[in-house]
């Protein structure tokens, strides 16, 4: 730590924040969007301003079709077909009319540090409760995430977002696994960048991880260990101050280890459950960054459009940054 960076909040601190940082009831007893209730017409007229060369770039992984990545994909071989009348206009294999398919059915996890996904409300509790002090038990294996679901988002998250690359902020190739980022880098970078993140904005946070990851082929900085750079929880106040919409990092967001023997994953946690802010995981910010950099233009409008999957606690997604 710096002597320009502020002390460290305490482990009290961060709990603390659970009530300093709370926007149970801001927007509403029954409200699901969280910090989504930021974007507005006058962000996304912004967002649409960011668009000053025509240039779009995906912020996501690829996934991977095959064994030991998904638990099952399979794919239809091509086959010649026709309509069948009789069958509501499903095509058959009676006859060669020269048409044919190919299909796939595929499962896998989400959540993890593997794909790009995005947090809905309902992904983490505490204490038993979720955002807005709804109960988990509105969370079941039957019915899914009946509060706070990924299709509270069905309008898309769409608005400005600022990529704050804080390996350039250092000097450094990428940050070691388990350095934290604080809200002195977050300022550190709109400086060195000449941006400044507004309320309605969307941040994405760069910690070099995709570099690594481009280079190994592993989602893991370091085999064996989950130590990952990333947001510190001193980040919160300063995230909730300039009214953020929602975050995303090239890790699954929090720094681990966080520094805190009771609370695990304080951006989730506190993030979520407390802010209501809603978290793009695992996001390939590379070739954001090298855009960003050539272009001079570190803000974009950034789209991510949650599929509506129906009482699910999140959703693969591809943010799409347009320059």
């Amino acid at each position: 730590m710096t002597s320009d960076q502020a002390p460290l909040p305490t482990q009290d601190d961060v709990l603390g924040y659970f009530d300093s940082l709370s926007n149970w009831g801001r927007w509403g007893d029954d409200d699901q969007l969280g910090t989504l209730n930021h974007i507005n017409a006058e962000s996304r007229l912004r967002a649409a301003a960011a668009v000053r060369h025509g240039i779009s770039v995906s912020c996501a992984w690829e996934v991977q079709v095959g064994p030991g990545v998904l638990e099952r994909a399979t794919h239809a071989v091509p086959r010649v077909a026709e309509l069948s009348q009789d069958a509501g206009g499903i095509p058959t294999e009676a006859h060669d009319h020269g048409w044919g398919f190919s299909a796939e059915s595929l499962t896998f996890t989400f959540h993890g540090g593997a794909y790009t996904h995005v947090d809905s409300l309902s992904h983490i509790f505490w204490n038993g409760t979720m955002y807005n002090g709804r109960g988990a038990d509105l969370v079941d294996p039957n019915d899914g995430a009946t509060w706070g679901a990924v299709t509270a988002a069905a309008d898309g998250m769409v608005t400005r977002g600022i990529l704050l690359d804080i390996p350039a902020v250092r000097g450094v190739d990428a940050l070691e696994p388990g350095e934290p980022v604080v809200p002195a880098d977050l300022e550190a970078a709109e400086r060195r960048q000449n941006v400044r993140v507004q309320p309605g904005d969307a941040v994405l946070l760069r910690t070099g991880h995709g570099r690594r990851r481009h280079a190994t082929g592993s989602e893991w900085a370091q085999e064996g260990s989950y130590q990952q750079a990333g947001w510190h929880a001193a980040c919160l106040p300063w995230l909730r101050e300039r009214d953020v919409a929602y975050i995303g990092a090239d890790t699954a967001q929090d720094v681990n280890p966080s520094g805190y023997a009771e609370i695990f994953m304080p951006v989730h946690a506190v993030g979520l459950v407390a802010m209501g802010l809603w978290l793009v995981d695992n996001c390939d910010l590379e070739a954001c960054a090298s855009t960003a950099a050539r272009l001079k233009q570190w803000d974009f409008q950034l789209s991510v459009c949650p599929v509506r999957f129906a009482g699910t606690s999140g959703s693969p997604v591809n943010p799409i940054a347009t320059f």
